[in-house]
């Protein structure tokens, strides 16, 4: 069953101050450097021992908080004036869902014991779970904004984004997995699938892009494999929006990847164009798969390649 589309309210005008509650990685950074560029006070929440360390010089204020007390996120937004907020970067799920010992190491408040009660031990899936903190948030008057507002230029665009072409082998195994990755992320089980010579090889669940780059590499020895990676229909931006970014690169060269094709205006690509110069530097190919229009375009020569995937 497809989930109910989500209205995301409008990003209010500059000056008006603007929550960031940070989880790892470099994206978080990167969204409060956009902000803080269209003259907007700052107010961050970091989840303890995820925020990247330059982040609290970047903002106004900085708090780091419990990645379990949704509450205190609530109340100390509110105490700086902030009504609006953005929640993006990275969190593994597994250790906070599946370990038997989350508790001890992240000890919740009574608001997200009774979210839990209430829905997340029904469904823990990434949008059941975005929906239980969204609704706390606003309860207690934080409205959470859509992720990618800040950086639309840098989600990833249709055609080859790479100098490198893709082989048509490449191009044969996007148009192969890409029918796949729709079923795939319509149920919401995870948001990628790589693949060599028209044969999966791994498709990610809970265990996260990074992880499942490195199980492809383990399971499929020779080189040049394709991921794909996407977002459900639907997708609700206010958090776990698809990224990619160096690291990616790096992983995918490490493990025999050659080819990144990614959801055209669905996939976030951190730091593009060093992204991108660095793929080219490691040999790995990246594209972006358009929704509407499924042909991928070289970046050179403006000459149309064979359809990489069945029309979505």
């Amino acid at each position: 069953m497809l989930q109910p589309l989500t209205i995301l309210a409008d990003p209010p005008p500059p000056p008006t101050p603007i929550g960031l509650i940070a989880g790892g990685g470099r994206l978080p950074y990167l969204i409060g450097q956009h902000l803080k560029a269209e003259g907007r006070p700052l107010h961050a929440l970091g989840f303890a021992g995820h925020y990247d360390e330059d982040l609290p010089d970047l903002c106004d204020t900085f708090q780091p908080v419990g990645l379990l007390r949704v509450a205190g996120w609530a109340n100390k937004l509110a105490k700086q004036g902030v009504h609006h907020a953005i929640m993006v970067g990275r969190v593994d799920k597994s250790s906070v869902m599946h370990d038997p010992k989350r508790y001890l190491h992240y000890v919740p408040d009574v608001r997200t014991m009774i979210a839990w009660y209430r829905s997340l031990r029904h469904d823990r899936r990434s949008h059941a779970i975005l929906a239980a903190v969204a609704q706390d948030l606003d309860r207690k008057g934080s409205t959470l904004l859509d992720s990618t507002a800040p950086i639309p230029n840098e989600l990833a665009t249709p055609g080859v984004m790479t100098q490198r072409q893709p082989t048509p082998e490449q191009h044969e195994d996007v148009r192969f997995v890409w029918p796949m990755l729709t079923e795939l992320l319509r149920l919401d089980i995870g948001q990628s699938i790589s693949a060599r010579c028209r044969d999966v090889i791994a498709v990610e669940a809970v265990e996260g892009t990074d992880r499942m780059v490195e199980r492809t590499g383990t399971l499929c020895k020779a080189r040049g494999w394709v991921l794909c990676k996407g977002a459900r229909v639907g997708h609700d931006r206010r958090a776990d929006v698809p990224t990619v970014g160096p690291p990616t690169n790096e992983r995918m060269r490490a493990h025999g990847g050659g080819c990144l094709a990614l959801a055209a205006g669905d996939v976030i690509i951190v730091e593009k164009q060093r992204t991108l110069d660095l793929a080219d530097r490691l040999g790995v190919t990246v594209i972006g798969v358009p929704q509407a229009q499924p042909r991928i375009v070289p970046a050179t020569t403006g000459q149309v390649i064979a359809p990489p995937m069945a029309t979505v």
